[in-house]
């Protein structure tokens, strides 16, 4: 509160400093960059009193990765993702990409979306963090805290909205981009875009391969994207796409085994949808439907001591309609109003390696249907907006589930803004709590959890400079954990959690060369969590001469709780590159991570890579 209570002191004095209106945008420059938004699914982000964040293009293609997690894992402060080594998480044993938001996470606390489609593995539940590439996203919308109103199950912690990349330019444009680094790393990347008249077509492709750093952790990525559209007039759009993404990840177990072992997974996941959105000057909004489905196989090494004599296989599939629209009744405002109807499952079976005999384990399926209402009223000039919604979720396993959300938005001036929050965040049971193996408990009930959130956010020096603070405090219930009941393991809805924190973030563009950013996240949890920091410290400076870039940012962690240790680390990154100003732009680049070869680890018993580097090409066209 002390920390507020300063905060506040700052924002008040700043008051005389001049800043110009056109430059202040509340969800444009929160990251440094400005994004033209349109108008996506459910709501627009400026109607929200919630924490959200905007990660565009631009610095998403100066991250130099394939991945998208790593990139946004240094640019959100409350987020982190756990890595067990160079490239790719998998999902066999010893998985990682398990994503946490203020330390609510793991399984399928946060939502992921493509274009406003929820994305997740059927059976387990769980987000597809393989299939997140950079190639194929234009921008990513980050919501900290539960987001349910709008989107339902499983968007408990907080969600994350992919945005796919659209030809934005007339006629033919897009790129190629090669690197190759240490292990054994190969990366490949192609993107094209057409425009013309209301007609869109883009179309993009990715490799990537790596020895790993241990021996038995090599890993193959391959993933397509494709899109078509056309806009009707000024006011219509239709269009479709379609995602195809294949992995293979080997895996060889805690780096302490005499022998290691020789688990792999192989997945394949393809999700495809069809949408009609429509613009206008007092109403937007869209209908969408979508499919995901996907095919894994797995190893998972030993069984007692021993190989498994069986391998496990399993098919899921995720699909729904959603239909949404916001009016602008009168001055003022906002009404979004929305439907959802999701149908999702899957199969489970073991094969056996000898004769490929399968025994079945579990094939069920879930109903979901939710219908919402938020409304936004501006008051005084539009310096204070007032904001509520209801949403009611009915699911064929546990029945009706209430979701609230309340809040309001504050502008004392120009280059201010304050934000408060209360929502409610729900998960839904997957089908391995419910159905597969001894704990199973058809009688699940959701997790819950309700937060409180205040942020502060002010704009100095005319917008070159971005300050914000947010504090939040969130009570867990209903938590599903195993307990023995009469001797035997069972899922049961037994966990609570309170988790508090303070987040921090700076963006300054110090000059037309220099332009600084840093965030800040601690978190407080009366826990034992996994994976969840209690600081988590990032900045970046960046220096533009002309056709240079150059960047040093460096991450920094403590308290990170592992299954058997405590971890502290900082990692020293780099880039730099070189655009030659040819009629087509041809840009070299080296990027190095770990600079000082820190040790550490992040899953126990899998330490990470010490110094690495990458060196390639970017032709755009």
């Amino acid at each position: 509160m002390k920390l507020l209570a300063l905060f506040s002191t700052i924002l008040y004095g700043s008051s005389l400093i001049s800043v110009s209106a056109t430059e202040i945008v509340d969800t444009t420059k929160v990251l440094g960059e400005v994004v033209v938004l349109e108008t996506s699914a459910k709501a627009p982000v400026a109607l929200l009193p919630l924490d959200v964040k905007i990660v565009g293009s631009k610095m998403i293609d100066n991250s130099l990765e394939t991945n998208l997690l790593p990139v946004l894992q240094n640019r959100i402060p409350g987020m982190f993702v756990t890595e067990r080594g160079l490239a790719g998480f998998g999902v066999s044993g010893g998985a990682a990409g398990s994503v946490n938001i203020r330390g609510v996470g793991g399984g399928n606390k946060v939502l992921f979306m493509i274009d406003g489609q929820p994305q997740w593995a059927g059976v387990f539940g769980h987000s597809l963090p393989d299939t997140y590439v950079t190639n194929d996203v234009q921008r990513v919308e980050v919501v900290s805290g539960p987001s349910s109103l709008l989107y339902g199950a499983g968007a408990m912690g907080g969600s994350v909205n992919l945005i796919t990349r659209r030809a934005d330019k007339d006629g033919l444009s897009g790129s190629f981009r090669v690197a190759g680094g240490s292990y054994g790393s190969q990366k490949y990347g192609a993107k094209a875009g057409y425009k013309n008249g209301g007609m869109r077509v883009f179309a993009a492709a990715s490799y990537e391969e790596t020895d790993g750093n241990r021996k038995g952790m090599d890993y193959r990525l391959a993933n397509q994207y494709a899109s078509l559209s056309y806009t009707f007039g000024n006011h219509w759009e239709a269009g479709a796409n379609v995602m195809l993404t294949e992995t293979r990840a080997d895996n060889p177990g805690e780096v302490s085994l005499v022998k290691p072992l020789e688990m792999w997974s192989r997945m394949f996941r393809s999700t495809t949808s069809a949408f009609l959105k429509n613009k206008y000057e007092r109403a937007s909004g869209g209908i969408q439907a979508y499919y995901n489905w996907g095919k894994h196989k797995i190893d998972d090494g030993l069984k007692n001591g021993q190989p498994r004599d069986y391998l496990f296989n399993s098919k899921d599939y995720n699909m729904g309609i959603t239909a949404y629209q916001t009016l602008k009744p009168w001055s003022g405002n906002d009404l979004s109003v929305g439907v959802d109807f999701k149908h999702w499952g899957g199969e489970a079976w073991n094969s056996a390696k000898s004769d490929g005999k399968e025994s079945p384990i579990s094939n069920r399926h879930v109903n979901e249907i939710g219908a919402y209402i938020m409304m936004q009223q501006a008051f005084f000039d539009n310096r204070v907006s007032v904001n509520a919604g209801m949403r009611i979720e009915h699911s064929s396993q546990f029945g009706n589930e209430p979701v609230p959300q309340a809040g309001f938005i504050y502008r004392p001036w120009t280059a201010a803004r304050l934000k408060f929050n209360y929502g409610k965040g729900f998960r839904s049971p997957n089908i391995r709590e419910l159905y597969m193996y001894a704990p199973r408990n058809p009688e699940l009930k959701p997790e819950s959890m309700d937060n409180f959130e205040l942020e502060l956010r002010h704009w100095f020096i005319d917008g070159r400079l971005n300050l914000g603070l947010a504090a939040y405090y969130i009570n867990g219930d209903n938590m599903i954990q195993q307990v023995m009941v009469n001797g035997t393991p069972k899922n049961m809805n037994t966990g609570k959690f309170i988790n508090k924190g303070v987040e921090m973030d700076a963006v300054f563009t110090i000059s037309d060369y220099w332009t600084f950013s840093a965030n800040y996240a601690y978190l407080h949890t009366d826990k034992h969590l996994i994976a969840s920091p209690k600081h988590k410290l990032f900045g970046e400076i960046a220096y533009t001469p002309g056709c240079w870039q150059f960047s040093v940012d460096g991450l920094g962690v403590m308290g990170l709780l592992t299954e058997k240790s405590e971890e502290n680390y900082f990692l020293l990154n780099a880039k730099v590159s070189y655009t030659f100003t040819f009629t087509k732009p041809l840009t070299m680049f080296v990027k190095g991570d770990n600079l000082t070869a820190e040790k550490y680890q992040i899953n126990y018993g899998f330490p990470m890579p010490r110094a690495t580097v990458m060196a390639g090409v970017e032709w755009k066209f």
